[in-house]
């Protein structure tokens, strides 16, 4: 991670204090005032100083001069407020190499009461303008990245409560801001993998789609990106674009996800199975 296991362990209480006035003052500015954090802190003006600076720093807060001396927690900060609620709950305990990384998320091994997995979601920059277009529960109007990364962690973690172990997806743990906490799966990408019986692992496949159905949930980003072998079976992973099974665009997105998979094992398997069969299978 861009800051250090250390500097999360040896962050001061009047660093987080500032940490967490700047999480809840970004609700109303881009850029919170000095003057601001000075209030909301209680702290004399020379300790708001010293401890930003030491926060920019570490690459938890970002500072802006125009028009006035405003402060941004920065993906950094917010990591080190999920991280250090997640330790005093007793949620982890350590945090391990990083194990994957997407457009808008990154993941970690950590060590829970045994071995972990922590999604940080990442809405910022292009993506963030692409879910807000292409994301009805994306608030409307000015929502930052903050607020976005929380929202689909919170959407994410939801479908992982709705789904298991009905559907063969990640066991959820806990959920903190951007965070998810969840099972570690001990498998590669299906990309990366050579399957001895391709048939039986798509009708696998399809068989967890269609109970994602029944329980009223399409995944919306289907691929063989975000589908893991574990021991042979396939685990159905990166749930925060699902979308209701009853949604207008229920239908057309499904079809997406079915034909995204059928093309896949089509191209590398050569396995033929026809779409409006495979939309029977999950849909009838």
């Amino acid at each position: 991670m861009a800051v250090s296991a250390e500097h999360i362990r040896t962050l001061h209480k009047y660093e987080k204090t500032i940490l967490s006035v700047l999480e809840r003052q970004m609700s109303r500015y881009s850029w919170v005032p000095l003057e601001q954090l000075i209030t909301s802190t209680g702290f004399a003006e020379s300790e708001v100083n010293y401890r930003l600076a030491r926060l920019i720093e570490w690459g938890m807060v970002r500072f802006n001069p125009v028009p006035y001396d405003g402060y941004a927690l920065v993906f950094g900060g917010y990591d080190t407020l999920a991280l250090a609620s997640l330790t005093r709950k007793g949620t982890i305990s350590a945090l391990g190499v990083q194990l994957g990384e997407g457009k808008e998320s990154v993941v970690y091994e950590a060590l829970g009461l045994g071995p972990v997995a922590i999604k940080f979601h990442r809405i910022g920059g292009r993506s963030f303008n692409s879910a807000r277009v292409n994301r009805e529960y994306m608030a409307e109007g000015h929502c930052p990245w903050l607020v976005a990364s929380k929202l689909s962690a919170e959407r994410e973690y939801k479908a992982l409560v709705a789904l298991h172990p009905k559907v063969s997806v990640p066991l959820p743990i806990a959920q903190n801001r951007h965070t998810v906490v969840m099972s570690l799966i001990q498998g590669a990408n299906l990309n990366r993998c050579i399957l001895e019986a391709p048939a039986v692992v798509l009708d696998e496949i399809l068989e967890n789609v269609r109970i994602a159905y029944k329980e009223g949930m399409i995944h919306s980003d289907l691929s063989e990106y975000n589908i893991l072998m574990e021991e042979g079976k396939c685990v159905l992973i990166d749930w925060p674009q699902w979308i209701d099974a009853a949604h207008p665009n229920a239908e057309v997105t499904l079809n997406r996800d079915l034909d995204n998979i059928l093309t896949y094992f089509k191209r590398k398997y050569q396995l033929r199975y026809d779409l409006e069969d495979a939309i029977q299978c999950v849909t009838g």
